[in-house]
């Protein structure tokens, strides 16, 4: 079976290939210098707190998560 071939992944690949070589393959060295770059730009970076997701206790055998939730107070 012959596959598909599709000339944006293959430059994305091409691309990706020539970075690892430029830094011999260490994409930790890579992101380090990135980095370094990215702050010697002068434009401003954003920092941003980091998000958690909030989970309920898992459900029981025999019922739906959506069962395991809580609902909402009553109007009184």
């Amino acid at each position: 079976m012959a596959m598909t071939r599709n000339a944006i992944l293959d430059e994305l690949h091409a691309a990706r290939r020539k970075l690892l070589a430029d830094y011999g393959g260490d994409t930790v060295a890579y992101l380090r210098d990135a980095q370094v770059r990215l702050e010697a730009s002068g434009r401003p970076i954003a920092h941003r707190k980091q998000r958690t997701i909030q989970r309920t206790t898992a459900a029981m055998p025999g019922e739906s998560a959506s069962e395991n939730q809580s609902s909402a107070p009553a109007d009184q």
